[in-house]
């Protein structure tokens, strides 16, 4: 009897240390997210205007979209920074880091002034707070989803390493929600003030996440891989990471195209394409990204326990294709301007088919690498591709768009080719599992 209460015990233990880093690793990942796409959301809205004024307003979008895509760009040197000492160190630790970089930088960006009041510094220094920002969230992704990960038992990785997930939905909601407030003040004072507002208050965000990822234990996992680290020389994780998993590094990035590419056109570019090629008000179409966004915190996690059942790989491939099939019906379904279709185009595909890749992608790709790499893999398999699957999106869009006389055909098209890559690579993963 008091073998099974000292295992019952342990157990019950476990299960508390999961539900804690989860959390933490939630809080912290919703905040780094709201951060990062409130960039996106005001890009092509307030930036376009007060920082990258120009005679043509395409011009002006493309270059505000410019240092939204920088941000990407920068996200693979955090990956490898924070994943090489996450490694190496611990992952707790990197995490409070990127949380007080990212939070920093989006402060920072509330209070800089525009480019009539100090000239060209201003896109100058908002381009360097993007890179802040763009290194911040290159760290974070992959500690969060890695604690939840290594703390869960084996046959629940893809449920618990969906949950941080869910930050991506709830930091796109508070995002495009805030916004969608603000931007019901008079035109004027939203320019003038409005927006900032929504930058400055993640200060109040980032105490309150500091806070919490504090208090909350080392990766088991991590702690026997460093031990067993010790005992052998060990080079760069990264190094170490391209010697031992080159295949997995290629197909993951493969597999991460579609993520990318389709948020980056549901979730940032149909605010442009709704209010400039439709003709809705900006209001409303930020309130339907976050319509979106709500229905998306039920479905990752849901998707991430049908992974641990039905295997990553397959559930991920399925959903690339549904993916392809939906974007076709979803732009027709925008393009009338009926304001039911147009919620029902962003929120079934955005909502409920796009989470069948998103939920299971953390453990997916973590299931790639063992401990001792795993920071570092999967942050850059995550971060790197996000360059041309994530970053220039909106440009590849607007340029799309401009190019067949607005009509969203080209657009479309190019994302049922992203889907393609990311159903072969999945296929391949799932067979190299198998094999």
């Amino acid at each position: 009897m008091a073998v099974t209460t000292a295992g019952a015990n342990a157990f019950g233990d476990r299960e508390h240390d999961v539900k804690k880093v989860v959390f933490a690793s939630l809080v912290g990942s919703t905040i780094e997210w709201y951060d990062f796409f409130l960039y996106g959301v005001v890009a092509g809205i307030v930036f376009n205007k007060l920082y990258f004024p120009a005679d043509d307003p395409t011009i002006s979008v493309l270059l505000a979209y410019a240092t939204f895509a920088v941000g990407f760009v920068a996200r693979p040197l955090g990956g490898l920074v924070f994943g090489h000492f996450g490694d190496r160190i611990g992952r707790k630790t990197m995490l409070v880091i990127t949380l007080l970089l990212m939070g920093g930088a989006t402060v920072l960006i509330g209070l800089l002034p525009t480019y009539d009041q100090i000239g060209i510094l201003a896109p100058i220094l908002l381009l360097v707070l993007r890179v802040a920002q763009g290194i911040g969230i290159g760290g974070e992704w992959g500690g969060a989803v890695l604690m939840a990960y290594e703390f869960a038992p084996e046959n629940k990785r893809g449920f618990y390493a969906s949950i941080p997930q869910i930050g991506l939905s709830l930091g796109l909601f508070m995002a495009s929600g805030v916004m969608a407030l603000l931007t019901m003040m008079p035109d004027e004072s939203f320019m003038a003030w409005g927006w900032r507002a929504a930058f400055v208050a993640s200060i109040i965000l980032v105490v309150l996440g500091t806070w919490i990822r504090s208090n909350i234990g080392e990766s088991p996992e991590f702690r026997k891989a460093k031990e067993e680290s010790q005992a052998r020389d060990q080079g760069l994780p990264f190094v170490d990471m391209l010697k031992r998993y080159p295949g997995n590094v290629m197909l993951g990035m493969g597999a991460r195209y579609i993520d990318g590419v389709f948020f980056n056109v549901f979730a940032v570019f149909s605010i442009l394409y709704l209010t400039k090629y439709v003709g809705l008000e900006r209001t409303f179409a930020l309130w339907t990204v976050c319509s979106a966004a709500i229905v998306m915190v039920f479905c990752i996690p849901f998707f991430g326990r049908l992974s641990d059942r039905l295997g990553r790989p397959r559930t991920y491939a399925v959903g690339s294709l549904l993916l392809a099939l939906s974007v076709f019906p979803a732009f027709a379904l925008m393009s009338t301007g009926d304001p039911l279709l147009v919620v029902l185009g962003i929120a079934l595909p955005f909502g409920i088919v796009y989470p069948m890749c998103y939920g299971p992608e953390a453990a997916l790709f973590a299931d790639l690498f063992d401990p001792s790499v795993r920071y570092t893999g999967v942050s850059f398999v995550y971060q790197f591709s996000g360059i041309f699957a994530s970053g220039i999106t909106p440009m590849i869009a607007t340029a799309l768009m401009a190019a067949n006389d607005n009509d969203p055909f080209w657009l479309c098209a190019y994302v049922v080719f992203a889907a393609l890559v990311s159903f072969v690579c999945a296929v391949l993963i799932g067979r190299r599992e198998r094999g």
